[in-house]
């Protein structure tokens, strides 16, 4: 009987410099996405993600078209090895990455459009300055309550696992937030550095910017479930696609929810495909049952291949 997988894509703050380097290294297929990605973007893609500097690979629009085709060869080289997904899921960026994974979007499209979408959020940033506060020991229910607590804009951006939720919004009301989480008994409050204020309300601009290029491209229906940040729930249909992926960037990432979700479709295993294991540490919290692999360079590939061969 087929393994029943989950493939899992990391979003923004999972890239490093090197990463994706081994397989443009050793496999042909890969050379020639960061060439076609090179040609989309108008930028050496290949040169800054193995050479850095991190500081520009840091900024939102060179992180999320790296992201996304480091994740694009990682799913490639995998389902060459016979395991493809019955299910995927990723973490806002990585959402497209998923989408690609399930045949919604070809890679064109999916470089096309990272392009602009991290373009939108790198200019989105508001005058008044824009912060992130990752709140880790904290119930959700008092991460809520303490954005409702605050003036100005703060907003729960990301549910990413159980005790640990991101804040978004004003650098001055997320900091006021940062400081009440400490009171109430948050274990740990840790301001992220980050290019702007994703996932909230201040992002709307960029969002209606990210829907304009949405209306105007192709996006079929998944060949798999594909699990919404915004509503946490598979999705088969492109037109649903589209409309959720309008409301993504200013609204928040439900991860949490979505890999209890995915959780419910029992797959065997689940498999985090591009930079880094962030993803694979917060599942091990949501769902302590179903064993998580990662697939970022020739070693993980292979290891990963090895230990889905011992399903069969």
């Amino acid at each position: 009987m087929a393994v029943k997988i989950a493939f899992l894509f990391p979003g923004q703050g999972s890239q490093y410099v090197g990463m994706g380097k081994q397989f443009y290294d050793e496999y042909p297929v890969a050379r020639e996405a960061y060439e076609q990605a090179s040609d989309i973007l108008g930028w050496d893609l290949a040169r800054l993600s193995f050479e850095g500097p991190k500081s520009e690979l840091t900024l939102t629009c060179h992180t999320q078209p790296a992201i996304l085709v480091h994740s694009h060869i990682a799913c490639t080289l995998l389902r060459e090895c016979g395991h493809s997904p019955s299910l995927a899921l990723g973490h806002s960026l990585g959402e497209y990455s998923a989408l690609l994974a399930a045949g919604a979007i070809d890679f064109q499209t999916g470089v096309e459009l990272v392009k602009k979408r991290g373009r939108f959020m790198h200019e989105a940033v508001p005058e008044r300055g824009g912060a992130m506060a990752a709140l880790l020991g904290i119930e959700r229910e008092a991460a809520e309550a303490i954005c409702g607590e605050v003036g100005g804009v703060v907003e729960v951006a990301n549910y990413n696992a159980p005790g640990q939720y991101v804040l978004s919004g004003d650098k001055d009301a997320v900091e006021s937030a940062a400081r009440l989480a400490t009171d109430k008994g948050a274990r740990k409050v840790i301001m992220l550095p980050v290019g702007a204020p994703f996932h909230c309300s201040l992002l709307s601009e960029a969002a209606e910017r990210m829907s304009e290029v949405l209306d105007e491209a192709d996006i079929a229906d998944p060949s798999i479930p594909v699990y919404a940040n915004v509503t946490a729930q598979p999705v088969l249909e492109g037109k649903l696609v589209r409309e959720l992926l309008k409301r993504q960037i200013r609204s928040p990432v439900r991860w949490e929810d979505s890999v209890r979700a995915a959780g419910e479709e029992k797959p065997d295993v689940m498999v985090e495909l591009g930079p880094g294991k962030v993803l694979s540490g917060l599942n091990r919290r949501i769902l302590k049952g179903i064993p998580v692999h990662n697939v970022e360079d020739t070693r993980s590939l292979e290891q990963t291949v090895s230990d889905l061969g011992e399903f069969n």
